[in-house]
This record gives C-alpha cells, sequence and structure tokens, in this order.
C-alpha cells in the first residue's frame, strides 16, 4: 500500500492537492513539484513526456498506485501517451489519471451560451486537449482559448498582485472576451490560476462563470475510487501528506504557501 501521488511541473498543484485533501482527507498524499525545470507550458510535447514519465515513476518507486497529474500541460501532452505506451509494461496495475477531462465532461452542461473560454498556458492551448474533450462531451459548444504565458511566471514570483502583474492579466482575459462576447463560462486550465480566482472574477462580465479544477477532480477522484476498489484498496489512509521538490525545499517551502493550506516541509528528489 502507499499513497495517492500528486505530480505538477511546479506550485500549482498544490490547489488541486488541497481540494483532494478536503474531499477525501482520510488519505495519504504524496505532492510531487518539478520546480527545477518548470514551467513546463513552453516546452515540447516530447520533454513534457520526458519529464513526466520520470516523475511518474518516481512516485511508483515510492509505492504510489495511483498518480494524479495536477497539471494540465503534463495531462494534455503526456497522459494518454503514458496511459496506452507505458502502464502495460511499466505497472499493468497502477493508474496515472488527469485534471482536463473531469472538467470537461461537466463544462456543458454549466455553460447557457454552449460558448466556452479556456484560459491556460501555451502548451495546453497548443494541444488543443480542451477543444477535442469538450467537443467529445458537448459537441455543440464552442471553445475559445486564450495562452497566457506570463501568468504562471507572475504567480510562482509573487508578482500577481501587483499593478504591472494585474494588467497582464487583464489584457489576456480582455483578448479572451473579444473573440467571443457571448462566452458565459470561462475555465481556468492551469493549476496555478485558481489563486487569480477572485480578481478574475472582478474584471468578467457578471454573467460569466469563473471555474476552478479543484473540487471538480476531487469530485471525480472520490467516484473513481468508489468504482475502482482494487485500486482503492492499495491507497494508505493515515491522513499523512508529504511533499517532493526537485529544487531548493527552503524556496520551495516559502512559495508552497501562497497555494497550499498547509504548513509545508519538503524533501529533495533528484528526477532523471
Amino acid at each position: 500500500m502507499g499513497p495517492i501521488g500528486v505530480f505538477d511541473s511546479g506550485y500549482g498543484g498544490l490547489t488541486i492537492l488541497a481540494e483532494l485533501r478536503e474531499k477525501l482527507p482520510e488519505y495519504d498524499y504524496l505532492y510531487l513539484g518539478d520546480n527545477a525545470r518548470a514551467p513546463y507550458g513552453t516546452r515540447s510535447f516530447d520533454v513534457v513526456y520526458e519529464f513526466t514519465l520520470q516523475a511518474v515513476q518516481e512516485l511508483f518507486d515510492r509505492g504510489c498506485h495511483l498518480v494524479i497529474l495536477a497539471c494540465n500541460t503534463a495531462s494534455a501532452k503526456a497522459l494518454r501517451t503514458i496511459q496506452q505506451k507505458d502502464l502495460p509494461t511499466l505497472a499493468p496495475n497502477k493508474r496515472v489519471l488527469g485534471v482536463i477531462r473531469p472538467s470537461t465532461e461537466i463544462l456543458g452542461s454549466i455553460s447557457q451560451s454552449k460558448r466556452i473560454g479556456v484560459l491556460a498556458t501555451q502548451g495546453t492551448v497548443a494541444s488543443d486537449s480542451y477543444v477535442i474533450e469538450i467537443g467529445k462531451f458537448s459537441p455543440e459548444a464552442t471553445v475559445v482559448q486564450q495562452a497566457c504565458p506570463m501568468w504562471v511566471p507572475l504567480i510562482e514570483n509573487n508578482e500577481h498582485d501587483k499593478d504591472a502583474g494585474r494588467e497582464f492579466i487583464r489584457k489576456d482575459i480582455e483578448t479572451l472576451l473579444e473573440k467571443d462576447d457571448q462566452i458565459d463560462t470561462l475555465v481556468l486550465g492551469c493549476t496555478h490560476y485558481p489563486v487569480l480566482k477572485s480578481f478574475i472574477e472582478s474584471i468578467v462580465p457578471r454573467n460569466v462563470k469563473v471555474i476552478a479544477q479543484g473540487k471538480i477532480v476531487a469530485e471525480s477522484l472520490a467516484d473513481y475510487l468508489n468504482r475502482h476498489p482494487e485500486i482503492e484498496a492499495n491507497c494508505l489512509k493515515n491522513g499523512v501528506v508529504s511533499y517532493l521538490t526537485s529544487e531548493n525545499t527552503q524556496e520551495f517551502d516559502q512559495n508552497a504557501s501562497i497555494f497550499a493550506k498547509d504548513d509545508v516541509r519538503s524533501s529533495h528528489v533528484s528526477l532523471h
């Protein structure tokens, strides 16, 4: 038995972890942030796949039977290949899940106008994962995307609350809404972005719903564990949370407080 693994390129996955712990507090979790190589959003498909597979292998080696890719870029660029190509030989009895599908399953039912906006990294936008997945569940919906390459660096450097940072964020949102003024549902397609949710809600028209993924992913995981008792039985339930980072642990612990509802004490890990 082992903890549930939660992986992100940096800090953003901590917003997912916080919701998982709120919904399913009894389970053990092992968080891994690949901060030394973040951000993933501008990297190629091949590089994101390689880095994500290394992280998944590390979590498997540390006893995880289930790993959540709490990173939209990794979910978009690596998840399908890992599930189809690697798991059958690497770990046929273990599972890797992403954060995009749970959100896209319900977005169509949230939107009244069937016009959905996606704010995400360059990598996630380039993958068209949201367009493809929303199309599967809500073929009548129109999806408009906007890449926001500055948002992750702004958040991780604590610049998102300053005037210059807010101006970058405001411009990206205005650019998206100019593409389609009928958008009534806006999905935050990067796990860093919930930090900006209140500010985004203050900018967009009152009828626009701003959707963060955390609660949706937590509900989806609860449902998954209920439907897969063979996986659930291998998940430890002591309510213990541990943190790993590929970067400086002191820096990680300090910055993690922006995202985590916790006093974080991490350990260093080398990914290769």
